[in-house]
């Protein structure tokens, strides 16, 4: 709060009352929104501030095109759907899914994913896509071509190329984008969020009260990435044998009932039904070496095409999202349920 202090100057013979505005130091916590703070070190806006002066821009309307894929527009009709196949969510969680934000790790994402009760997907959760700077890094530029050069350091055209090619949908208008930017924006990541210690949070108060500002910038973005890595693998070269590694059955339930089954569970997402009958697991066994979607080495590494009629595809996962080890786990407890069934 601001509050306002009565100096007393001395002119000449009489006194003089003036009010003198004490700014209140910034408060520094684990609340503390990660941009904010930026701001108060001097951090210049991103680009993909949300231009409000659009009319009919709303958080609300944004969440809901998020997760439905459908809003009611400013006119107070419902909108087109975005897409006929999928929602942001079937491939992007909305909360925070990696442990430590300073690192791409597969298997410290799956246990975080199993301890939360949180899918384990494809795509970056949108959790913090505000405080990134950098969108389909890596490898996807051999996926998409000359459509990923306009997207590397703009969040709108990310979007737009998911809305379009990812989601299989239509591009989004003016006010729909800033809507769903409102909404990202409240999904931007707090201090907690990062592992930081009681020091750490000290320095950076200190900063915003006069300290070295540029250091404390670099400081606070050190604790998280502000991109996504993301590098395409190639199946092994035998799909009958494998990657030369040991399976963990374990491991390989858990990618299962969080990754695969959250698409492919009554056809959630797609034309291909997966659960955890005995028919189904010996299916998968006896296509793991088919050079098609049905070999869980093509689906995981290339993903599959739209089928004719059917635009609905999967992505591939990357070597961020899925590793080679954890193919074989999963390969392992597919072989373990095609022997015995489901276990509970």
């Amino acid at each position: 709060m601001k509050q306002l202090l009565i100096a007393l100057v001395l002119v000449g013979s009489g006194w003089a009352f003036t009010l003198v505005e004490d700014k209140a130091a910034f408060v520094v916590n684990k609340d503390t929104a990660v941009w904010e703070l930026l701001k108060q070190l001097g951090e210049p806006a991103p680009n993909h501030t949300v231009n409000t002066s659009i009319d009919g821009v709303s958080a609300e309307r944004g969440e809901d095109l998020v997760r439905y894929g459908i809003t009611v527009s400013p006119k107070g009709k419902k909108t087109r759907k975005q897409s006929k196949h999928f929602v942001c969510t079937s491939c992007h969680n909305i909360v925070k899914e990696d442990p430590d934000l300073r690192v791409a790790d597969p298997q410290a994402r799956l246990e975080y994913a199993a301890k939360n009760q949180l899918p384990y997907l494809q795509g970056t959760t949108l959790y913090g896509a505000v405080n990134r700077q950098h969108f389909y890094n890596g490898d996807y530029e051999k996926k998409y071509g000359d459509l990923v050069a306009p997207a590397r350091q703009n969040l709108r055209e990310a979007i737009q190329l998911c809305a379009v090619e990812c989601s299989q949908g239509r591009r989004l208008n003016s006010w729909e984008m800033e809507s769903v930017l409102a909404y990202l924006w409240t999904l931007q990541y707090k201090l907690g969020d990062l592992d930081m210690e009681t020091s750490d949070y000290q320095t950076l108060e200190a900063a915003t009260q006069g300290g070295d500002k540029t250091s404390a910038r670099e400081k606070l973005k050190s604790f998280y990435l502000d991109f996504s890595p993301a590098h395409f693998v190639a199946p092994p070269e035998n799909l009958r044998e494998g990657y030369p590694l040991a399976g963990n059955p374990d491991n390989g339930e858990l990618i299962y009932k969080l990754s695969c089954l959250h698409c492919h569970e009554n056809k959630r997402y797609s034309y291909f039904h997966l659960d955890v009958t005995r028919q189904t697991f010996k299916y998968l066994v006896n296509n793991f070496d088919n050079y098609a979607h049905s070999s869980i080495y093509e689906a995981s590494r290339y993903g599959t095409p739209p089928l004719y009629g059917k635009r609905a595809y999967m992505p591939q996962y990357t070597e961020e999202k899925m590793t080679n080890q954890q193919m074989e786990d999963l390969r392992a407890y597919i072989e373990q349920g095609a022997k015995r069934g489901y276990k509970q």
